[in-house]
């Protein structure tokens, strides 16, 4: 059984596009089904976890909006964070899923009992995976993930 899902932001849960305005306001584009089944995950009770190696008010933002309440933002060394939710949490790796698509998310990857990589993720975290969405980072791969997630925990989303 996963209790927590966490993923990676840039690339994972958005298309990995940064926008930066010309007063310096930052935009980034998210998927509203990924959200949406987020929302439904949390309500089947696992627990969801961003965990972003660049900081950005919007991730936090769109996790408010979610209810997603462990957020990691501007964090170069995802696994120590990853392994501190799950020990706040009391749950083990092999209670754990981590979706990445970037070389710095295969330490998370590789501890977490269900390693999960975007389908447009680089071949190594593809390699280093169990698993491989059929859709692209910020294009439903969160949602195919949480899907899947859902199935292995014996409920619908």
């Amino acid at each position: 059984m996963i209790r927590l899902f966490a993923m990676d932001v840039d690339g994972t849960l958005t298309d990995g596009g940064i926008y930066i305005g010309s007063s310096g306001d930052e935009f980034k584009k998210f998927d509203v089904r990924d959200g949406y089944a987020i929302v439904k995950l949390i309500k089947s009770g696992v627990h969801v976890a961003f965990i972003s190696g660049r900081f950005s008010k919007v991730t936090d933002r769109r996790a408010a909006e979610l209810g997603v309440k462990y957020v990691v933002n501007g964090c170069a060394d995802k696994l120590p964070e990853l392994s501190r939710i799950a020990d706040e949490l009391g749950v083990s790796a092999s209670e754990t899923a981590f979706i990445g698509d970037d070389l710095p998310d295969i330490p998370a990857i590789k501890w977490a009992g269900l390693g999960m990589a975007v389908r447009n993720a680089e071949d190594e975290v593809k390699h280093a995976s169990d698993w491989v969405s059929p859709k692209r980072g910020g294009g439903g791969a969160v949602r195919a993930a949480a899907e899947h997630i859902a199935r292995l925990n014996g409920t619908v989303i």
